[in-house]
C-alpha cells in the first residue's frame, strides 16, 4: 500500500431517464431544493454529501449509481488501484474549478470513482 488514503465517499451520481421526475423524488427525499439545476445535471448538497442526477442519455454508459471517493492525490490512487487489478474506465479530467475526477472498474465490473479537489 502506498498510504494514499481516501477521505470517504462524498459524491454519488445517479443516472436517470427523466430528470424532472427524478428531481421531484430526490427533492422530496432530501427535503430541499437542488443547489445545481440544469438540463444536463441536478445536484444536491446534503449532510456533507453531494447527490447528483445525470440524464441517462448523457451519462456515457452509466447504468447504475457511481460512488466517488475523495482522495488527496488522484494519480497516486489510480496507480494504486490499477496495480491491485482495477481497470481504468474514464481517465482523469477537470470538471470545473480544478476538481479532478476519474473512474475505474473492479474485477467484477463495478464502476468506482475518485475525485480530487484543488489544494
Amino acid at each position: 500500500m502506498s498510504g494514499s488514503s481516501t477521505q470517504g465517499i462524498k459524491i454519488v451520481l445517479h443516472p436517470v431517464s427523466d430528470l424532472e421526475a427524478a428531481k421531484a423524488v430526490y427533492t422530496a427525499l432530501l427535503g430541499m431544493e437542488p443547489q445545481a439545476d440544469s438540463s444536463y445535471y441536478v445536484g444536491y448538497d446534503s449532510e456533507g454529501q453531494h447527490i447528483g442526477l445525470v440524464p441517462a442519455s448523457g451519462a456515457e454508459g452509466m447504468t447504475s449509481p457511481v460512488a466517488y471517493w475523495q482522495v488527496p492525490d488522484i494519480e497516486a490512487k489510480l496507480a494504486e488501484v490499477t496495480a491491485a487489478g482495477a481497470t481504468l474506465k474514464d481517465p482523469v479530467r477537470d470538471v470545473g474549478n480544478g476538481r479532478l475526477v476519474a473512474s475505474f472498474t473492479d474485477r467484477d465490473g463495478n464502476v468506482l470513482g475518485v475525485f480530487q479537489d484543488p489544494s
